[in-house]
Order: structure tokens, then sequence, then C-alpha cells
């Protein structure tokens, strides 16, 4: 079994003083110092996290037009000031409140179980309330910033602002609960498999693309993507700087997302990180040849989609699978992703940086992947060589599924409800002069860019 916990044998004194005295006193100095370094690991993990919001927002303002940046900038901001708020008021207990099967309960309003400092700070039992709280709230931030990008230039900011405090105040924290809150898709088994999803292939990423795709779709697409013979136009983004810089702050992150998930700083980090970059790198490859070869151009914005679609794919098997998979893995969805942005476009459904394939079609094989290249236990796992390509058979492959077709419903659902409760109250789209005027001046009173009068 890979999953194996290093300790310290030794403990320096400086580090030894971050310890309470009380925790010295009861554990020995190395278990103590161990949880000391998994906390401050978990934090510096969730910074990294947070951080991938500047790379969304960079992607999202290249590939879009010039008179809409501060208006993806706004969003992304928009991301963090509504989603932390309603995780800490409501999220969190509903993800994490109780084992109940549907949901976690609403005993813990406001954290309020944890508002003790003994408790809030408390890491004899491993990671403390506030370092849990921290890690989670970065990712409920990050599944809902993936639909910002696919409703990108025609979607009123009020309504984003409403759909963002309903994703992580809800639609996601049920997700949450249901794997690794302990709930519904937890208690599913099909014969020894249970579902695994590392990092959340499924959990985040799937969970943000379905949103996406049913904004994006209740939206319509934007004025002069078709034409009159309903063939797709090319509508370029203004910055391909922006978008390439965007990707390297999302795949450093991504470190942070992957190898965090751990939830303990040990000997699988680095593994994990490993398998982080070589799924990245063939993902970026993987991609970059598919377009290549269908058009003739080494298309650039298509080559960092390609990288994050090997992110997405890798981030469920992550830590079940051996470096040459996390290569095939990152390819596959690298081709994945080429291929579901010219579907999506064919059916006209415009998503203007193709989140829905990126976080959505990849997120989907990510997690189908666990059931064919599983070789190590994951700690969701709980057996070596689940996978179909070690002899595992298709159990794993049932149950990774069944989790995707249970989320895919519920959050398909919960999204329509919730877009199509703001279509009928305060609307959804801008209206056609202002898509044309820009976001940036109709709804934040300024242009993106300013520039000196001469």
């Amino acid at each position: 079994m890979l999953r194996k916990v290093v300790r310290a044998s030794t403990v320096s004194l400086p580090v030894m003083l971050w310890a309470s005295p009380a925790l010295a006193q009861a554990e020995e100095p190395a278990v103590a110092l161990q949880a000391v370094v998994d906390n401050l690991w978990l934090v510096i993990a969730g910074a990294l996290v947070f951080l991938m919001q500047a790379g969304f927002a960079f992607v999202e303002a290249g590939l879009t037009r010039a008179k809409n940046l501060g208006n993806i900038m706004a969003k992304n901001l928009a991301d963090m000031a509504i989603g932390v708020p309603m995780f800490f008021i409501v999220g969190w207990t509903i993800a994490y409140g109780s084992d109940g099967k549907w949901w976690g309960g609403l005993s813990d309003f406001f954290f309020k179980n944890s508002s003790d400092p003994a408790v809030l700070n408390d890491i004899s039992g491993g990671l403390s309330p506030a370092t849990s709280f921290f890690f989670q709230v970065v990712f409920a931030a990050t599944a809902v910033t993936i639909a910002s990008g696919a409703m990108a230039e025609r979607t009123k900011f009020t309504a984003y602002l409403v759909f963002s405090a309903a994703m992580t105040g809800l639609i996601y924290p049920v997700v949450v609960h249901w794997t690794w809150g302990g709930g519904l898709i937890a208690q599913l088994s099909i014969g020894d498999a249970v579902y695994s999803d590392f990092a959340g292939s499924t959990v985040v990423h799937l969970t943000g693309a379905v949103a996406a795709l049913v904004g994006a779709w209740m939206l319509g697409p934007r004025l002069g993507k078709y034409g009159a013979d309903g063939k797709p136009r090319a509508i370029p983004g203004h910055n391909i700087g922006y978008a390439v810089i965007g990707v390297f702050i999302l795949w450093f992150g991504w470190f942070g997302f992957n190898a965090g998930s751990e939830l303990a700083a040990d000997n699988l980090v680095p593994f994990l990180a490993l398998n982080t970059l070589l799924a990245a790198a063939a993902g970026t490859v993987g991609a970059t040849s598919l377009i290549w070869v269908k058009t003739g151009k080494a298309d650039v914005a298509m080559a960092g989609n390609g990288a994050l679609a090997g992110l997405v794919s890798i981030t469920a098997p992550v830590g079940a699978v051996e470096p040459w998979a996390a290569l095939v893995i990152g390819l596959v969805g690298g081709l994945i992703v080429v291929l579901s942005v010219l579907f999506f476009d064919a059916i006209k459904i415009d998503d203007p940086v193709g989140a829905i394939s990126v976080h959505g079609a990849c997120g989907i094989w990510g997690t189908l992947a666990v059931g064919l290249f599983a070789r190590y236990d994951d700690a969701f796992l709980l057996r070596d060589n689940a996978g179909l390509f070690y002899g595992g058979g298709f159990d794993q492959l049932a149950v990774q599924a069944v989790m995707v077709l249970i989320v895919v419903a519920w959050v398909g659902v919960a999204s329509a409800v919730v877009f199509g409760a703001i279509k009928a109250t305060i609307g959804l789209r801008v209206s056609e002069e202002e898509e044309v005027q820009g976001l940036d001046v109709a709804e934040h009173g300024s242009a993106g860019y300013g520039f000196d009068a001469p």
C-alpha cells in the first residue's frame, strides 16, 4: 500500500515552540510536531488554491473581449467576497455538519460549534476546525468561478451574485456532503468498490461545469456567435498573454489543490505533485497536437486549455495511479477537451473560455479513470489494484459512473431552479445594447482599460 505516513524522529526547537505546552505534554514530541506541520501545510496549500482565483481571472479575461475585462475581474472577486461568507454561514454545516445521508444538518450556522478558541485552534486530533474550513472554502470558490467563464460577456452582475451565493451555500455543499462528508455517494458500494475522488474531478470541477452548462444554455449564445447558416464564428479573446499567465498560475495553484488534499504533510505529497505535473504537461501536448492536426495551427488558447484539461483529469485519480498512468490520463484529457469544445460549439452552447469542456468533460474522464488505472489505495478505495487494468474488474468503474450520474442530476436540477428563478425575477441576461457596449461600462460604470486623454 502506497499511503504511509512519515513521522519526524527529531524536533527542532523553533518548531516545537509553535506547539502548545499542553499538547507537548500530552503527546510524543514527534506526534506534536507532525500535527503542527500538517496544519501549516494545509494553510499553505489552501493559499495556493486561493491564488488559483487569480489564474481563473486571467484565463477568462484573456479569452474574452477587452470591453468585458472589468466585469470578469469583478465576478472573480465576487467568488470570494460572496462565497466565503455563504460557506461560513450555511455551506459548511450542510457539507460537514453531521453524517446524515442527504445533508449535514443545520446545527452549525456561522461555524458556531467551533467559535470557542479552544476548539477552533485545537490540533490535538489532527487538523483544527480553522484549518479545515480554510482549506475547504477555497474549493467552494473554485466550483463557482468555473461558471463565470462559461457565462461571460452577457450575464447580469446581480444575477451572478445570486448564483454565487446559491452555489456556495447549497448546491456545492450538498455534493461535498454526499462524498467527502460521508453521505449518499460515500455510502454506496458495488461489490467491494466504493467511490474515489481524491481532490475533486467530480466534487469540484464537474459540479461547477454542470452549473456552467445550465447557465450558458439558459443565457443563449453571445450576439454574433452564430451566423445565419448556424455555423459558429470565432470571437477571439483580447489578450492571449493573460490567458497563458492564468494557465501557469492555475498550474502552480493545482499543486496545493491536489497535494493539499492528502490533508497531511507526509511522503505522499511529492508523489501527488509529480502526478499533477505529468498530467498537465501531457494534456498540453495532447490538445496542441490534435488542434494542430485539425486546423494546421498550434492554437495557443487550446494548448492552455489542454494543460487545464490534464490537471482536471488527474484530480480524482492523483493518489491512486502510477506516474505513467498520470501521463496517459492527462494526454487523453487534452484530446477530450478539443473534441468537447468543438461539440459544444456545434450544438450552440456558447462557452467563451471552454470551461464546460475543461472542467466537465475532463472531470468525468478523470473520475472514470480511477476505475481503469487505480493501482494504489488512496484512502478512499480501501484496496490496491482496484482498476480494471490491474484486474480489479468493472465494479470500481461502475461506482465512479454512478457518482457522476448522481452529481450531474443534482447539480443540473438545482442549477436550473436557481437560474430559472433568477431569470423570472431580476433577469439573467443584459440587454443587447449593454452587451454591445460591453459590461465594464454597462454594469460597472467604467472601462476595464483606462486611457489618458492626449
